[in-house]
């Protein structure tokens, strides 16, 4: 195994270029584990550790710009308000140590069904941009998921940085482990409201072979919500709306039976995360001043 270590990002590009097999490594957190177990055993590693602009955030008017290797922590710390959805995920994330290393270019390099990030990266509509010595562009996030632990970039390509609009509106994020950390989830689920569209948007985690969104169920809410005035009047939802937004949810899943958890248990316990999540966001679009009106009546 030879170890390519770019000083720049040109060098960078350059290098997986020329070795399009190179597999690129930053945090480690998971390319290390599939070497240590022999589970992978590329014929080049391609170390990004040098290169300071993957270490940087940028945030503009409206949207964020995520360097690829900015560590969990910094977003914890410096990115609470504008991206609370992700701060959550990286609070979730294996260990201090690992959330000092990683970031979330890993999460998408690696593409696992049960990466941390995808679930809040989905529900706020991110973009990750990507280049190569042909150059650069932005990838949707719904369109990067491909398959089991494959994702939309080209063998030349490298993950630059991801661009996240910064949040209008509540958004929330849980996770389902054995334990509270060093874990991979059981499962996973992201929402975020987005009162100037008035949509929602949502992400599902470690519940199908990619992260998914419940599209059928933002559907859904966006029709309840805004066919019953809540966007307007910020009454409490009722619990027959949340009910039909969580089994949505739920059969949005395609979830399998491993050592972690069973299909029916993921299955479950997505469709509660969504539930008490609409509750907990929309509690706050209320609290937070949306709508002209309140009202006691009903409960989520």
């Amino acid at each position: 195994m030879d170890f390519l270590r770019p000083a720049s990002w040109e060098e960078a590009l350059a290098a997986k270029a020329e070795h399009p097999t190179a597999v690129p490594i930053a945090g480690g957190t998971d390319v290390m584990v599939e070497i240590n177990f022999d589970h992978r055993r590329p014929e080049y590693l391609l170390d990004l550790n040098r290169i300071g602009e993957l270490r940087d955030w940028v945030v503009g008017e409206e949207n964020v710009e995520l360097g690829a290797s900015v560590p969990y922590t910094h977003i914890m710390e410096h990115l609470r308000a504008e991206l609370p959805g992700l701060a959550l995920a990286s609070h979730t994330v294996a260990s201090p140590q690992i959330r000092n290393r990683g970031g979330v270019g890993g999460n998408l390099g690696t593409a696992s069904p049960a990466g941390d990030a995808h679930p809040a990266l989905l529900a706020a509509g991110a973009e990750v941009e990507v280049e190569s010595v042909r150059g650069a562009r932005r990838i949707p996030i719904d369109a990067f998921y491909t398959g089991v632990k494959r994702n939309a970039l080209a063998p030349d390509e490298l993950i630059k940085s991801v661009h996240i609009k910064k949040a209008d509106g509540p958004q929330q994020y849980s996770k389902v482990g054995t334990r509270n950390a060093m874990v991979i989830a059981v499962c996973a689920f992201g929402l975020a409201l987005h009162p100037e569209t008035r949509t929602v948007r949502t992400g599902i985690g470690s519940a199908a072979p990619t992260p998914v969104r419940a599209r059928d169920a933002e559907t859904f809410l966006n029709a309840a919500l805004d066919e019953g005035g809540f966007w307007d009047s910020g009454k409490i939802i009722t619990p027959s709306v949340a009910k039909q937004f969580a089994d949505l949810v739920a059969g949005a899943c395609n979830p399998i039976d491993d050592v972690r958890g069973t299909a029916k248990y993921r299955r479950h316990a997505v469709g509660i995360m969504a539930r008490r999540q609409l509750g907990w966001t929309w509690e706050q679009y209320r609290t937070d001043g949306g709508g002209t009106g309140r009202t006691l009546e009903g409960a989520v």
